[in-house]
């Protein structure tokens, strides 16, 4: 691989790098929020909701993550 490719894919993989750190942040404040419910929302539908928010945001990091590991791979 040249060296212009190789840095296109550096600033590809520092793009999902800073994606990854946003949907970290996001699911945090789902996380915060959700455990600031009262016990019986926590329990309900909302808590469900903010769960599945929660459960998405982590299945997409790791996507990210496996995306970031293979750009890895390919710049090496």
């Amino acid at each position: 691989m040249n060296k212009d490719r190789r840095a296109r894919l550096e600033s590809v993989q520092s793009q999902l790098e800073s994606l990854k750190a946003d949907l970290m942040m996001i699911r945090d404040e789902e996380q915060e929020a959700k455990d600031n419910m009262p016990d019986s929302m926590q329990e309900g539908e909302k808590g469900d909701l903010a769960q599945a928010a929660i459960d998405a945001m982590e299945a997409a990091m790791d996507s990210l993550d496996d995306s970031i590991n293979s750009i890895t791979e390919a710049r090496e």
